[in-house]
């Protein structure tokens, strides 16, 4: 997710600085990584190498619409809270991602719950509004890992699913199609939880965002032929990155949901995570001629 989304707002070619910070082996995939962070003029500084490790990586298998995931954690095992209240750079936002899928962050701590929850706390000490990202995975310990690192996100952006879970409600009918008013109460539940500033549900048929003001909005998704999806890989990343990007941007909180779903929308033409992601002239040149 760190790395789909950092490549996203790095395509955009703006003059938004970025780093990336994680924990990588000196195995073959680490050293493209920097190579990558390099061409992409991402900074690396916050970057921590693991001699003899192997660096992250998943397998993604799709079929009719359905997708596998294999992980393999690598170095992830290892990225820690220490590393999270290491960073030190002139950024305004500091974006996480996965919970659920970062053992050491997962790990229960005394005093907040989990590790993930200490350092989310530390970095908004340090001046920095946290973003957040999880995955729809162990169930078994979803309610015990996440509600912890709530109080300790200003950004947090999930599926309807993850949505669900966090609310104890169902978004979804019996047949299939989505509970709208109960996902405004979910959009709004997740500020209650302890989000402070915005929080967002998307899903394939749009998006509800809830912020700190008040205010709320439900957006359809960008339309799109089904036809023209080549892969719904790295979509969701996508989403965030256009949403960051326009909040980092002071956008208003529509705005936000178009840039993200705009983004998106350029994903989902490409059978690769980021091999779509637009310039930003390309996002905002498409958001001009296709309003919805």
């Amino acid at each position: 997710g760190a790395c789909n989304l950092l490549f996203d707002l790095a395509k955009l070619r703006t003059d938004l600085p970025l780093w990336g910070c994680g924990c990588i082996g000196d195995d073959e995939g680490g050293r493209w990584l920097l190579s990558e962070l390099d061409r992409l003029k991402i900074g690396k500084n916050c970057m921590r190498r693991i001699p003899g490790g192997e660096t992250a990586g998943t397998d993604v298998m799709s079929a009719n619409g359905k997708r596998t995931f294999f992980y393999n954690a690598g170095c992830n095992r290892l990225f820690t809270a220490e590393d999270l209240a290491g960073i030190d750079v002139p950024a305004k936002i500091v974006y996480l991602a996965y919970i659920l899928l970062l053992p050491a962050l997962d790990a229960p701590d005394a005093e907040y719950g989990t590790c993930a929850a200490r350092a989310l706390a530390a970095l908004r000490r340090k001046g920095y509004l946290t973003a957040v990202d999880l995955v729809s995975a162990a169930p078994e310990r979803f309610m015990e890992i996440v509600p912890p690192a709530l109080p300790h996100m200003d950004i947090f952006v999930i599926n309807e699913v993850e949505a669900g879970n966090l609310c104890n409600m169902k978004l979804r009918k019996e047949d299939g199609s989505l509970d709208e008013p109960l996902l405004e109460k979910a959009a709004r539940k997740l500020l209650e939880l302890g989000v402070h500033e915005l929080a967002a549900i998307h899903y394939p048929e749009g998006c509800v965002a809830s912020a700190a003001s008040g205010e709320f909005c439900s957006m359809p998704s960008c339309p799109m032929e089904k036809k023209d999806i080549a892969g719904t890989n790295g979509a969701g990343d996508a989403f965030f990155a256009g949403l960051l990007y326009a909040y980092h941007e002071n956008r208003s909180l529509p705005e936000m949901i178009r840039y993200a779903s705009a983004s998106a929308r350029f994903n989902l033409r490409h059978a690769t995570a980021n091999g779509g992601a637009p310039s930003l002239t390309e996002l905002e040149e498409f958001l001009k001629q296709h309003p919805w």
